[in-house]
């Protein structure tokens, strides 16, 4: 049995659907599916450390028989075992280890090892995610942006220089067709941190209809986005860039995006906040349509 000795390729960075690929490496799982590696691929997998975007729907193709891709997960070899998404025990990028795309299919799927395969992504679902996706880094800034008086202390700043709420608080984010979800703590570490919590739900109504008007004006500026890459490897740095009004905005993501604003159409957010084990929570749900 052998192992990949390099991260796969990616070419869904580039808004790539469709990749010609050959087969390095099948492997049964223990619930009986199968775990394929590929020299290089067009499906986005779910990321073991930070999971927010789901993974492509896909199928592959061999020899004209269609296999779905039921799932899409990042792993891990060194050589002598594959460890998949949460199993992994290294950090992304250890020395000795590959990283690779793992597509898992139905446990009959026939693939081996040097087989040709086309790739094969569904692009409506992609471009509902990768909206999705856009938008939650647009609403991050338009959060923080609202955000930025409520600081008495010197916070870490954004892509824009505005005090970094979303980077400092988020607990979960999730991105999904047309919308995503992110909730963040506002326990005593954020407020140590120099955040004011003291008034915040009140002010819900007036933040939503603050982030709301930035976000129509970037919409309206139908400023462009693309991925930058230091390589075309999976475990290279990737970034969103934005070209927004005044000052572009760069943020590390290793997701899919839309390519102008004016593919989003409308965006909207709203706000809420629950009490979680002691600790008030903000929720901000953004929506694109």
């Amino acid at each position: 049995m052998t192992y990949p000795v390099e991260d796969t390729l990616v070419s869904y960075p580039s808004g790539a659907l469709e990749t010609a690929a050959f087969v390095l490496h099948v492997q049964e799982l223990a619930d009986g599916r199968r775990a394929v590696l590929l020299d290089t691929t067009s499906v986005h997998p779910v990321d073991a450390g930070w999971p927010d975007q789901g993974a492509d729907h896909a199928d592959l193709r061999a020899e004209s028989v269609d296999m779905p891709v039921v799932d899409c997960v990042v792993g891990a070899t060194d050589g002598t075992a594959l460890y998949v998404g949460q199993e992994i025990p290294v950090p992304k990028g250890a020395d000795g280890w590959a990283f690779v795309v793992v597509h898992i299919v139905a446990g009959d799927a026939v693939l081996t090892e040097g087989d040709s395969v086309t790739v094969t992504v569904d692009g409506g679902f992609r471009a509902r995610t990768s909206a999705g996706h856009t938008a939650c880094h647009l609403a991050s800034l338009a959060l923080n942006l609202a955000l930025a008086d409520r600081w008495k202390k010197e916070p870490r700043t954004d892509a824009l220089g505005n005090p970094d709420f979303d980077g400092t608080a988020i607990d979960v984010s999730l991105i999904t067709e047309n919308a995503s979800t992110d909730t963040y703590r506002l326990g005593k570490s954020l407020r140590k941190k120099g955040f004011v919590t003291e008034g915040l739900d009140e002010s819900l109504p007036a933040l939503a209809a603050n982030i709301n008007a930035t976000l129509a004006e970037w919409i309206a500026s139908d400023a462009a986005v693309h991925i930058d890459r230091d390589g075309d490897r999976l475990t290279d740095r990737r970034y969103w860039t934005c070209a927004l009004p005044g000052k572009p905005a760069r943020i590390p993501c290793g997701g899919t995006h839309v390519s102008a604003l004016s593919e989003l159409g409308t965006l909207t957010v709203k706000l809420s906040t629950t009490d979680v084990a002691g600790t008030s929570v903000l929720t901000m749900v953004t929506a694109v349509g």
